[in-house]
Order: structure tokens, then C-alpha cells, then sequence
């Protein structure tokens, strides 16, 4: 059982769930709450950052996550405040502010305007791996990451207008020049090569802003997956979470060639799967051909069934999937909640509310 471990980032909001600058308040008030659990500081003063610990109990992950969230929202309550586990701004109207470290002070005087609009919140899920089995991993991914980020859509709305597309985030995640799908490595110098001409070129000021769908991470014994929105409902991370742990143990064991991917079907299967979600086509890996959403998961299940049944996690993946298939997408739920027309207060109050994962 490989470990794995959930980053989500948060927004901080006020009573009428407008986003508020009090990163640095949130972060004390949780240091003194929880010293041994940390909140990060984001880019922006309207974000917060949770880390769950390393796991291979799939339960002891929810458990976590429960936590992790849970205590972070009860400091946030303390001082009149919400934590939204939402990837964009709903109700816009408030500019970002930074978090006035050097780092993220000189990454909004280098990328201005870029840096100012992608104010957004996503989960990042690290998966334990070998060193030697790091890039394998990361190139074998490529055409299954868009399936996790159809999994994971949640950002609909952003700035009081429905974007027509389900992940909002995720295109502008793509905006930065360092994101998104890359050629396959091959090996790890090819990676290292990559990260120093970003670097050079001034498409990233140091090896954390290299943005692709799945990294080495810099600070543990991972492959880093990217692409999610942050998700609102615990469950559709854990899902997404434990089917990233599956598709990394099945590369490793099966020794899973990268394929002949063109990078423009692969950046055309990211822009169905933010523009979608799981109500139209999405590519199948297996066959090459968009297909529908239902049976590109299929194929992604088929895929790593024995992994998923090795974890002992296949019932609940299977079910996790099928509820997303028959209720929708996080951006499904935002919709059917604002109604027609839409009410985007009601959208922030049901999403202040399910962030809370602990029962009422």
C-alpha cells in the first residue's frame, strides 16, 4: 500500500460568503489552536492552506481530512469568519491581496496580471513512489489526468457569471506558462532540463512554480497530481485521491509504457474535461477515441482493478463513481443549487456549509 497524502487550499470568507483578506489571522488563531497541524500561507491573503498527514489506510485518510478541515474551519469561526473549499471566486468583487512574503511579492510583480486573476483553490494529491519510478509514473499519467479533473470539477461560476464551462480553474490553472501537459520524459534528466529552462526562460522563478499535471515533488517521496479542483464534498476528494494512489500503483507494476500521445489531443482532452465534466465525451486512454464520459471511466476502472482491490478500496471507488455519474460533478450541484436564474449567494452559503464534512 502506497502512501498518500491530500493538499487542499481554501478560501477564506466572511458571513455573506464574500472572500476577505484575513489569511494571517486564520493561520494564528490555528496555530494557537493546533500547534502540531499548521495552517500554509497562500499566494493571496484570501487563501489558506490544510495538509493532511501520509497514509495508506484509506480510512485513516478520511479521518484526517476530517480533521484537518474541521479544526481549521473552527478557527476561522472564532474570529466571525468561513472557510469555502471552492476553487474560484463566486461573487467576485474583491481583488486579491498578496501574502506580503518575497516570494509571492516578486511572483506578482513578474506575472502581474496573470498572477492577479488566478486567484483559485485546488487539491494536489501526493503518492508515494521510488525515486527510479518518479518519471514512469509522471509520463504514464498523461492521458489519465483529465479523467480525475472531470472527476474533480467544481468551478462553474466565478465573478457573479456562469463561466459555461464546469472547471474554471482548471483553464486558468493552463494560463501559466509553466502548467499543464508536457512531451514524456523518458528520465529524469530530461525532467531536470525542463524545470532548468523554465527557469531561465522566466516561465517560472523557481522549481515550485513549474506547474505541470503531475510533479516531482520537491519535499517528499512523491509524484505530485495537480489537475483537481478543490473539492467541496470530502468524498470526491478522497475518490479522487485514492483513483490517483491506483493509476500510480498499476504504472509501477505493470511497467505502463507512456504511448504515442500527440500533445494536442492530450491539451484537447483537458480543455473536454474542464469544459464538461462527466455530461458529454471524454477521452478513453484504452481506445484513443473520445467516447462518453461513462465509458472512459470504465476503462479507467478496468485499469486498475487489481490496485484498487489490493488497497481494498474497489467497492467504494466503483460507488464513488457512480454517484458522480448519476448526480453530477461539484459544478453539477453549484448549478442546481443557484437555479435559474442563478442565485450565487445561495451557491456560497450551500458551499461554506458543505466544507464543514463533520455532521451537523
Amino acid at each position: 500500500m502506497r502512501h498518500i497524502g491530500i493538499e487542499e487550499e481554501l478560501f477564506v470568507v466572511d458571513a455573506r460568503g464574500r472572500l476577505v483578506p484575513r489569511a494571517e489571522e486564520v493561520l494564528a488563531a490555528h496555530l494557537e489552536r493546533d500547534p502540531e497541524h499548521p495552517l500554509d500561507h497562500e499566494l493571496f491573503l484570501q487563501q489558506v492552506e490544510l495538509k493532511t498527514g501520509a497514509h495508506d489506510d484509506p480510512d485513516a485518510l478520511r479521518e484526517d481530512l476530517v480533521a484537518r478541515r474541521g479544526d481549521a474551519i473552527d478557527s476561522a469561526r472564532s474570529l466571525g469568519l468561513e472557510l469555502a473549499a471552492v476553487p474560484v471566486d463566486v461573487l467576485g468583487g474583491e481583488d486579491p491581496v498578496v501574502t506580503p512574503y518575497p516570494r509571492y511579492t516578486r511572483i506578482v510583480e513578474r506575472y502581474g496580471e496573470l498572477a492577479r486573476t488566478t486567484m483559485v483553490c485546488g487539491m494536489h494529491v501526493h503518492v508515494e513512489v521510488d525515486p527510479d519510478d518518479a518519471i514512469p509514473v509522471i509520463d504514464a499519467l498523461r492521458p489519465w489526468t483529465p479523467l480525475l479533473a472531470a472527476l474533480a470539477s467544481n468551478s462553474p461560476f466565478t465573478n457573479g457569471r456562469d463561466t459555461r464551462v464546469a472547471s474554471w480553474r482548471g483553464h486558468l490553472r493552463d494560463t501559466w506558462p509553466s502548467a499543464g501537459v508536457v512531451e514524456p520524459f523518458r528520465d529524469r534528466e530530461a525532467y531536470r532540463l525542463l524545470v532548468e529552462h523554465a527557469i531561465a526562460s522566466g516561465a517560472a522563478i523557481d522549481e515550485h512554480m513549474v506547474y505541470l499535471d503531475a510533479r516531482i515533488a520537491t519535499r517528499y517521496p512523491t509524484v505530485e497530481v495537480r489537475v483537481a479542483d478543490v473539492c467541496t464534498d470530502v468524498d470526491d476528494a478522497l475518490l479522487v485521491a485514492e483513483l490517483a494512489r491506483a493509476l500510480v500503483a498499476t504504472i509501477v507494476t505493470e511497467r505502463t509504457d507512456p504511448g504515442e500521445w500527440r500533445i494536442d489531443v492530450l491539451r484537447d482532452a483537458a480543455w473536454r474535461a474542464r469544459r464538461d465534466a462527466l455530461d458529454a465525451t471524454l477521452l478513453d486512454p484504452l481506445s484513443g477515441m473520445f467516447v462518453p464520459a461513462a465509458q472512459a471511466l470504465d476503462s479507467l476502472l478496468r485499469t486498475v482493478a487489481v490496485a484498487l482491490k489490493d488497497a481494498g478500496t474497489a467497492d467504494r471507488v466503483e460507488s464513488g463513481v457512480h454517484r458522480l455519474l448519476t448526480y453530477g460533478t461539484g459544478a453539477v450541484r453549484q448549478r442546481a443549487v443557484a437555479g435559474d436564474p442563478p442565485d450565487l449567494t445561495a451557491v456560497m452559503t450551500d458551499l461554506v456549509r458543505r466544507t464543514d464534512p463533520r455532521p451537523a
